[in-house]
């Protein structure tokens, strides 16, 4: 009876922690400076707290991916 309490405890965790997941944004610009601030725009208008920049790719132009935080 234990081990159902306990594992039902860490579901539900689980669930509570699952809520807070981060969701992914791209965008491409011609100057890191241009293309963070298309990924501060995204993360504004979803209404995330912050985000948090995970890679960044320059060649001709620049490719970002970041997280955003709720």
């Amino acid at each position: 009876m234990k081990s159902i309490k306990t594992f039902v405890a860490v579901i539900a965790l689980a669930a509570t922690f699952g809520s807070f997941a981060a969701t992914s944004v791209s965008a491409t610009g011609t100057t890191l400076e241009s293309t963070e601030a298309k990924i501060a725009a995204q993360a504004q208008q979803a209404g995330a707290s912050d985000y948090k920049i995970t890679s960044a790719y320059t060649g001709n132009r620049v490719h970002m991916t970041a997280e955003l935080l709720k």
